[in-house]
């Protein structure tokens, strides 16, 4: 016999066990699922996958029905991995929140979370969103039952999804989520990794000002490498120098960081772009502007109509009294200039 004939044989014994009769009034939950489970195993030995999915699933309801959380997470997680097997990621996220419930309802949250955690690896390169909600209920349940340190290691999966996915503002609170969560283990060098990645995803931002404070509140924790890099990098944003911002960004130890922020930081926008083409300026050795005789000229008599525009002016609108006084107000400072003219012509 075939093990697509054993499991289909299998099948029928699960269906036999679900029907009623006169004498037997409550279909037996537990043998169907105990069958069905069987002949989930015969059609993944034989490669067929989608019967397999099928009795698993049918095998996790009948779980439900005897109230039977843990059996019934488990043969949801298998199908997850079926799905895996299949290429069919689509219903991967739908099924591991499901069984991380069941989990939890069984009084295993951790185990909850390892399932979170294995969809979410299948969904990190196609589906990254997806795994994103993965590992943020992953890291959230485990901080529930006081674990930092695995808290902190699927919230790391988190901050460096959303770098990848550009989303710096929520990545920022990620990376100050994780850094909370090793300073309950008191894991330093953590910390003064993590400081480093605020930074370039601050600086990514284009908030300067947050970089800095990042750097302030943190600095503390990094080694005497990091701060060196963190402040030639921070000073070079400070005076717009572009070159001193690319020598510090390809700094050795920013370059074996996680991929994420390698590549993040590659990809950063310096302070003051180079141009390709110089911009148009002053040319050397340039002849100086034409300035043509007449122009003096143009202007003393443009000033002067002006001037006696403004006298006109004056006489038009003043009354006779007013002027009179005016007039002899400027009469000795005529007289003085005349003096001088005079005076000038003397000389000559």
């Amino acid at each position: 016999m075939s093990k697509i004939e054993e499991g289909n044989a299998h099948i029928r014994q699960a269906e036999k066990s679900l029907k009623t009769s006169l004498l037997k009034w409550r279909p037996d939950f537990e043998v169907a699922a105990d069958e069905y489970t069987s002949a989930a195993t015969c059609f993944r030995i034989a490669k067929s996958y989608q019967q397999c999915k099928d009795c698993l699933m049918k095998a996790a309801d009948c779980y439900k029905e005897n109230r039977s959380w843990f059996h019934a997470a488990k043969s949801i997680e298998q199908a997850v991995l079926i799905c895996k097997e299949m290429g069919n990621l689509t219903e991967v996220p739908k099924l591991a929140h499901s069984a991380c419930s069941l989990y939890q309802m069984h009084g295993s949250p951790e185990s909850g979370a390892t399932v979170l955690d294995k969809a979410g690896k299948m969904l990190e390169a196609t589906q990254s969103q997806d795994a994103l909600e993965l590992f943020k209920r992953a890291a959230n349940i485990v901080m529930g039952e006081d674990s930092p340190r695995q808290a902190a290691e699927y919230m790391s999966k988190v901050a460096r999804l959303l770098v990848k996915l550009q989303m710096y503002d929520e990545a920022a609170d990620a990376i100050r989520r994780e850094i909370g969560m090793h300073q309950q283990t008191d894991h330093i060098p953590s910390i003064g990794r993590l400081t480093v990645a605020l930074v370039l995803v601050q600086l990514a931002r284009g908030d300067q000002v947050a970089a800095e404070k990042a750097f302030k509140e943190w600095g503390n924790y990094c080694e005497a490498p990091e701060i060196n890099t963190l402040e030639m990098l921070l000073q070079a944003y400070d005076n717009e120098d572009a070159e001193a911002a690319r020598a510090a960004l390809n700094n050795p130890f920013i370059k074996h960081m996680d991929v994420e922020y390698a590549k993040l930081a590659r990809g950063l926008p310096l302070p003051q772009q180079e141009y390709a083409i110089p911009p148009p300026g002053v040319r050397a050795n340039a002849a100086e502007s034409y300035t043509s005789p007449n122009a003096t000229k143009l202007m003393e008599e443009t000033t002067s109509q002006v001037q006696n525009l403004k006298i006109l002016l004056k006489h038009e609108t003043l009354p006779a009294d007013t002027v009179e006084k005016e007039e002899a107000q400027d009469a000795p400072l005529k007289n003085i200039e005349n003096e001088e003219e005079d005076y000038e012509g003397g000389l000559c």
